[in-house]
């Protein structure tokens, strides 16, 4: 038997996929599962490494009837085969990679053994598995103007998220933007909202119900108490969320109209703004588009993004803001 990484983690697939007798597994249906995780294996190969592993492990072969079924023997001592498939490492790594900081600190705690592990088998087959160079042909690039995430204190994030996690309060010190001391609060973590860079917890202060946005980064220092928060009655993230409370949702939906260069609005043919979206081009060359959207800060800032390539038509008061902002703003560079 060859013992490169890549036959050992397809000998350890194939035993992992063998059921305890009476179970059994085809060599086909082993192989299957083998091409499904990258590796490069056909049928006579698997039965192969099946007879060749039946001379270590107590493996069982049923030959009376094709195709033959594999079992573990049923009398064989109990023992697990610790590992996960490429498809588990990718997951994995993904996660750690992209939710790290959304995640319980605990939980990633508990985690890191199979981060490491993930890690160290993608690495292995670095070269041999092409699931294995996925984190080398894939990148997530941000909308907007790229900026550096502000530094948030570990200790202070990972008793926020056990706050959050057992619903207990915590008492904080905060520096409010702009100034030079520190405010101490009784809070009661509701929520953990990530907008591009920055992180948010929710929350409420003592007994006082109205709901508090607090930059993480600012919170200077945190203490997890035994006492249960006090939670809004009906409080949901979501609901709040659709507020409006960071710019993003709101309730509030408009027939919107505006008036693109082919340039600046070609893109709304594949990624429209609403279902009921509708572009017609204009005799001027421009596309005329309309949708029903929800009028937030975060329309204005995307509409501002494109300068004098767009007209907005309606609404009306969203017009006039737009207008406003570019007269100030051309004021300032004239």
């Amino acid at each position: 038997m060859s013992f490169t990484p890549e036959t050992l983690l397809r000998h350890w697939q194939t035993l992992r996929r063998v059921p305890r007798y009476p179970q059994k597994i085809t060599a086909g249906d082993i192989c299957q599962h083998l091409q499904n995780e990258n590796f490069k294996v056909g049928k006579r190969t698997v039965e192969r490494d099946l007879q060749a592993l039946s001379r270590i492990f107590p493996l069982l072969v049923d030959e009376r009837a094709k195709p033959y079924g594999w079992s573990w023997d049923r009398e064989a001592a109990a023992f697990d085969l610790p590992g996960m498939s490429m498809s588990e490492c990718l997951t994995v790594m993904m996660a750690k990679k992209h939710l790290s900081t959304v995640m319980p600190a605990s939980t990633l705690t508990q985690m890191a053994p199979y981060f490491r592990q993930a890690e160290q088998k993608l690495n292995a087959l670095s070269g041999h598995s092409s699931l294995a160079s996925w984190f080398d042909k894939v990148r997530i690039i941000p909308p907007t103007q790229p900026l550096l995430a502000p530094q948030v204190d570990e200790t202070v994030l990972s008793v926020l998220q056990e706050g959050l996690l057992q619903n207990h309060q915590c008492v904080i010190t905060y520096q409010r933007r702009g100034t030079d001391g520190e405010d101490e609060y009784l809070i009661n973590p509701l929520g953990l909202v990530q907008r591009g860079v920055m992180l948010y917890l929710v929350c409420t202060i003592k007994t006082y119900s109205d709901l508090r946005i607090l930059a993480i980064h600012r919170v200077q220092s945190a203490i997890l108490l035994d006492t249960p928060s006090k939670q809004p009655e009906g409080f949901s993230l979501d609901a709040y969320l659709a507020t409006g409370a960071f710019g993003w949702m709101s309730d509030l939906t408009v027939p919107f109209e505006a008036l693109f260069t082919p340039e600046a609005g070609n893109h709304l043919y594949e990624t429209p703004l609403s279902e009921d979206q509708a572009i017609t081009l204009q005799e001027d060359g421009r596309l005329k588009v309309t949708a029903t959207i929800q009028q937030n800060h975060q329309l204005v800032w995307w509409l501002l993004g494109f300068g004098d390539d767009v007209e907005v038509v309606a609404p009306l008061d969203l017009r006039a803001r737009i207008a406003e902002k570019l007269r100030l703003a051309a004021s300032r560079y004239g």
